[in-house]
C-alpha cells in the first residue's frame, strides 16, 4: 500500500507559531526535500505500475561458432514437421513470440524473419536441427526470462533508486525539525515562542516605546534650553557653606549625581487597562524565569549544530555513492541467466523501458542534493562564524531609553539570534520585558491607577505627637498622589522595592520626616533641594549599607538621622562616616546595629551633635575613646553594648545631662565617684543590668534628678543615697531589696518611687513625709498592711499596690484628693474594703473627671 502526497509531506509540518525560529535556509531547505520526496513518490509510482524489461534471445551464439550445438527453441509439433516433410522445408521451431509487452520495430522483424523463413527454406538447410526440452510454454517462457533477467541483469541502483529517494528524503526532513521534537528542547522552544508571541502583542510594549519617544523628545528639548546640567548642580551645592564638605565622596564611597527628571507623559499614554497592565506583570515574571531557566545551559545551541552537521554528511554521502551510479542506468543490458535447460538459449538481450526517465529523474535529483548541501555548508559557515551564545541588545538600547537591558547568553542568546533571521523587530518589541526601568513604569502606571488621592487621604491618621502621619507598606512603588497630600508632616515608606521622589516632592510643604524602611530611594534634582531644606527628621533602615540611599548625607537641615541595620566592623571602611559633617544642623545620631567599635570619623560632628544613641544588638562594644571628643552631648545611650563597667570616655563629656546605659553587662558601678565631675548630669539609667550593690559615692552625684537602678540584683539600699537633694525620680523596682531604709524620708523633692517586684514586709513611716510624692509604686512585694500615713500624700495620683499581703486600705486614701480609680492599681475586693464615702469619692471624680 502506498502513501498519499500529503501523509508523507505531513511529516514536515511544523506548527506555524515555529515559523519565527527558522532562518531563510531552513525555510529553503525544507522545500528542497518537499520536491525531492515529491520526486522519489512520482518514481516510485512510475517504477510500480510501468518498471520492466523486454528480452529477446541471442541468435549470434559464440558456442554457435565454435562449432558447438546450438541451443533453440523448443522443437515443432509433429503435426508442423509432418507439413515441413510434405512441402520439403526445413523442421523450424515455430515460436508463438509475445509481442504485446515488445516495441513495434521488433515486432515487424520477428514477422519478417518467419517469412523469410517459410519461402525460402533452402536458407536454412545447412543449419543444426534445434534441441531443447518441448514445454510447450512459450508465452509463459518469455514472462519467466523477463522477470529472471530483471534481477540479474538490471543494476541494483536502477530497481532501488526512488526507494532511496524516500529514505534519504526523510531522514533530511527529521534532521530539520529534530531540535523541535527533541523532550529536552521542545517545551523551552515552546515556552519562547509563547512568550515571545505574548511580548510581541502586548499593548504594554507599544505604550513603553510610545513614552520612550516622548521622553527622547524632553530630553532634546532640556538640552536644547541647557536644563540637562542639574546632577552638577548637586555637588555645588554641598560645597555652598564649607570649604570642607564633600558631597561627592558619600557615606557608600559612591558618586551622587540626582536622576534625570522624568517627563510627564500625556494622560492619554499612562491609561493602560487593567487587564492589560496585569497581563503585562504577568510577562514580566515569565520573562524572568523563563531566562533563570534557559541561560544556564546550551543544549538547544549544540543539538542545531549537531543536525546541521548530520546533514551536511548526509548530503556528502549521497553526492558520493549517487554520481558513482549514474553510469549504471542503461536502456540496453546483456543478459546470461543459469536457464539453459529450460529454453535452450544461454544468452539474451533486453531492454529497459524506465532507464531514459530514471536517467533524468536521477540527474533531478541529483540537482536538488547538491543545492540542498550548498545551502547546509552555507547555515555551518553561518553557526561558527559569530559567537551565537551571546546576544547583545546594545542597538536596542541605543535606540530606546531602556539603557539597563542586559546582554544574554547560552540558549536564550541563541533562540533570539534564529529570530532575528525572522525579523529582528521581535527581539526589539522583547527587550521591552528584559529591562527593570521598564518594568517599574508599567507598575507606576498601575500604582498611580489604584491608589488614587481619596484613598491615600483615607490613610492618613493622627500620631502620639499629633501630627498627620501616612504609612504605606509593601507598594510596588510611591504612588503620585502622595505629593498632593500638602498637609502631610510625617511619610512611613516600609518594603517599596522602586520609591522615587520627583520633583512634585516640593508640594508636600509640611513634611519634617521620613521612615525609609528596606526602601531604596532616588530622588530628583528638584526634590532633593526641598528635601535638603525642609527635611528634619529621617529613619533609614536597612539590611546592607548600600541600601542607605547616598543623597541622605546632603541634607544640610536635618535634624535628626536614625540608621538602623548592619553596621558591623567589616562594613565601617565602607560606609566612612565622615560624609555626616556636611550634615550641619544635626543633632540626634540613632545607630542600631551591631558595632564593635565607634567609627573614628563620627567625631566630625562633635560641634553640633548634643544626642547619640547606640543599640548594638547584643555585640561587644569595645572601643569608645571616640566619645571624647564629642564633649557637646547632652544625652548618650549605649544599650546592648556588652559593657562590664561603665567606659571612662563618658568622663570626659561635661555637658552630658542623660547617661543610659540599659541592658548591658555591668555588675558594679565603683566608676560613679567621677561622675561628681559631670556638674550638668541630671539623669541616670543603669536599668537591665547585673549591679549587686550601690557604692556609697553615689552621694558625691548631688546634680542627679533621677535614677533608674531597676531589673538589678540590688539588695539594700545605701544611706548616702537618700542624700541627693535633687533627687525627684527613683526606680528601683524588680530587684532583690528586703527593707527601705527610713532616710528614704530626706528626699524632700522625690515625686516618683518605683520599688515594685521586691521583698518588701513593712513600709517606714518616714516615706509618707515626702509630701511632693505623685507617684508610689509598691506591687508585687510582700506587704502586709499600708500605713494609715498614706493620707499625708496630698500630691498622689497613682498608687500600686497589687501583688502584695493586704487585707484592707486604709480609710485615709480619701485625704488623697487627686487620686483617681485609674490610678489606684489594686485588687478589687481591697478597694472594696474602703468606706463607702471614698469609694464614692473617687469613682465620683473619676466620672466627672471622664465627663470633663
Amino acid at each position: 500500500m502506498m502513501f498519499t502526497l500529503t501523509e508523507v509531506a505531513s511529516l514536515n509540518d511544523i506548527q506555524p507559531t515555529y515559523r519565527i525560529l527558522k532562518p531563510w535556509w531552513d525555510v529553503f531547505m525544507d522545500y528542497l526535500g518537499l520536491v525531492m520526496l515529491m520526486l522519489a513518490i512520482f518514481a516510485m509510482t512510475m517504477q510500480i505500475t510501468k518498471d520492466q524489461v523486454a528480452c529477446l534471445p541471442c541468435l549470434e551464439d559464440p558456442e554457435e561458432a565454435s562449432g558447438a550445438k546450438p541451443h533453440s527453441f523448443p522443437p515443432q509439433s509433429e503435426q508442423e514437421a509432418a507439413s515441413s516433410a510434405a512441402t520439403g522445408a526445413p523442421a523450424v521451431a515455430t515460436v508463438p513470440l509475445v509481442t504485446k509487452d515488445l516495441p513495434d520495430d521488433v515486432v515487424r522483424e520477428i514477422h519478417v524473419t518467419h517469412q523469410h523463413t517459410a519461402v525460402a527454406p533452402e536458407k536454412y538447410a545447412n543449419q543444426p536441427q534445434p534441441t531443447g526440452v518441448r514445454t510447450n510454454l512459450d508465452y509463459q517462457q518469455y514472462i519467466f526470462i523477463n522477470q529472471i533477467c530483471y534481477h540479474v541483469a538490471l543494476p541494483w541502483y536502477s530497481k532501488y533508486f526512488p526507494y532511496l529517494t524516500l529514505i534519504h528524503t526523510l531522514i533530511l526532513m527529521v534532521s530539520s525539525n529534530f531540535w523541535f521534537k527533541y523532550p529536552k528542547t521542545s517545551s523551552k522552544i515552546e515556552h519562547f515562542v509563547s512568550i515571545l508571541g505574548r511580548c510581541f502583542e502586548s499593548p504594554w510594549t507599544t505604550k513603553a516605546l510610545s513614552e520612550t519617544a516622548c521622553e527622547d523628545s524632553e530630553e532634546n528639548k532640556q538640552r536644547l534650553t541647557g536644563t540637562s546640567s542639574a546632577p552638577k548642580q548637586v555637588s555645588l551645592e554641598g560645597k555652598e557653606d564649607g570649604a570642607n564638605a564633600s558631597p561627592s565622596a558619600p557615606m557608600l564611597g559612591v558618586k551622587f549625581s540626582a536622576d534625570k527628571p522624568i517627563a510627564e507623559v500625556p494622560s492619554s499614554m499612562t491609561i493602560l487597562d487593567k487587564k492589560d497592565g496585569e497581563q503585562a506583570k504577568a510577562l514580566f515574571e515569565k520573562v524572568r524565569k523563563f531566562r533563570a531557566h534557559v541561560e544556564d545551559s546550551d543544549f538547544i545551541y549544540k543539538l542545531y549544530v549537531a543536525q546541521t552537521i548530520v546533514k551536511s554528511v548526509k548530503f556528502i554521502l549521497i553526492l558520493c555513492y549517487t554520481s558513482t551510479f549514474l553510469a549504471k542506468i542503461n536502456f540496453k543490458h546483456d543478459c546470461e541467466p543459469e536457464i539453459k535447460q529450460l529454453t535452450g538459449y544461454k544468452k539474451f538481450f533486453c531492454t529497459h523501458n524506465m532507464a531514459f526517465m530514471l536517467n533524468k529523474l536521477l540527474i533531478s535529483y541529483m540537482a536538488l542534493i547538491l543545492i540542498y548541501g550548498m545551502t547546509c555548508l552555507y547555515s555551518l559557515f553561518w553557526v561558527f562564524r559569530r559567537p551565537l551564545k551571546e546576544y547583545s541588545f546594545e542597538k536596542v538600547r541605543e535606540e530606546s531609553s531602556f539603557s539597563d537591558i542586559p546582554d544574554v547568553k547560552n540558549d536564550f542568546a541563541f533562540l533570539l539570534h534564529m529570530v532575528d533571521q525572522y525579523d529582528q523587530l521581535y527581539s526589539k518589541r522583547f527587550g521591552v520585558f528584559l529591562s527593570e526601568v521598564s518594568e517599574n513604569k508599567l507598575r507606576e502606571i498601575s500604582l498611580n491607577h489604584e491608589w488614587t488621592f481619596e484613598k491615600l487621604r483615607q490613610l492618613v491618621t493622627r500620631n502620639a505627637q499629633d501630627q498627620q502621619e501616612l504609612h504605606l507598606f509593601m507598594l510596588s512603588g510611591l504612588p503620585n498622589a502622595v505629593f498632593d497630600l500638602t498637609d502631610l508632616e510625617v511619610l512611613k515608606l516600609e518594603l517599596i522595592p522602586e520609591v522615587r521622589f520627583s520633583a512634585k516632592v516640593s508640594q508636600m510643604t509640611s513634611l519634617q520626616e521620613l521612615h525609609l524602611c528596606h526602601c531604596p530611594a532616588k530622588v530628583e534634582q528638584t526634590g532633593f533641594a526641598f528635601l535638603r531644606d525642609h527635611l528634619r527628621c529621617l529613619h533609614v533602615k536597612f539590611t546592607d549599607v548600600a541600601e542607605i540611599p547616598a543623597w541622605v548625607y546632603l541634607l544640610r537641615s536635618l535634624r535628626e538621622l536614625n540608621l538602623i541595620g548592619n553596621l558591623s566592623s567589616e562594613n565601617n571602611k565602607m560606609i566612612g562616616l565622615e560624609s555626616m559633617r556636611d550634615l550641619r544642623h544635626l543633632k540626634t545620631l540613632c545607630l542600631k546595629s551591631n558595632l564593635t567599635k565607634m567609627p573614628t570619623n563620627i567625631t566630625e560632628l562633635s560641634p553640633h551633635l548634643i544626642r547619640l544613641v547606640v543599640h548594638n544588638d547584643g555585640t561587644k562594644l569595645l572601643v569608645l575613646n571616640s566619645l571624647k571628643k564629642m564633649t557637646n552631648l547632652i544625652e548618650l545611650e549605649l544599650h546592648t553594648c556588652e559593657l562590664e563597667r561603665i567606659p571612662h570616655a563618658i568622663f570626659s563629656l561635661t555637658n552630658l545631662q542623660e547617661l543610659d546605659l540599659k541592658s548591658n553587662n555591668i555588675r558594679t558601678i565603683e566608676e560613679i565617684i567621677s561622675f561628681q565631675h559631670l556638674k550638668r548630669l541630671t539623669c541616670l539609667k543603669l536599668w537591665h543590668n547585673k549591679i549587686i550593690t550601690i557604692p556609697s559615692s553615689i552621694g558625691q552625684v548631688k546634680s542627679l534628678e533621677s535614677l533608674h537602678l531597676s531589673h538589678n540584683k540590688l539588695e539594700s539600699l545605701p544611706p548616702a543615697l537618700f542624700t541627693l537633694p535633687k533627687l525627684r525620680h527613683l526606680d528601683v523596682g524588680h530587684n532583690s531589696i528586703t527593707v527601705l531604709p527610713p532616710d528614704v524620708g530626706l528626699l524632700h523633692n522625690l515625686q516618683h518611687l518605683a520599688i515594685n517586684s521586691n521583698k518588701l514586709e513593712v513600709l517606714p513611716k518616714p516615706l509618707f513625709r515626702c509630701n511632693k510624692l505623685k507617684a508610689l509604686c509598691l506591687g508585687h512585694n510582700a506587704l502586709t498592711t499600708l500605713p494609715e500615713s498614706v493620707g499625708q500624700l496630698v500630691q498622689l495620683t497613682q498608687l500600686e499596690l497589687r501583688g502584695n499581703c493586704l487585707d484592707r486600705l486604709p480609710a485615709q486614701l480619701g485625704n488623697c484628693r487627686l487620686l483617681r480609680k485609674s490610678g489606684l492599681i489594686v485588687e478589687d475586693h481591697l478597694f472594696d474594703t474602703l468606706p463607702g464615702e471614698v469609694k464614692e469619692s473617687i469613682s465620683r471624680d473619676t466620672t466627672f473627671t471622664n465627663g470633663l
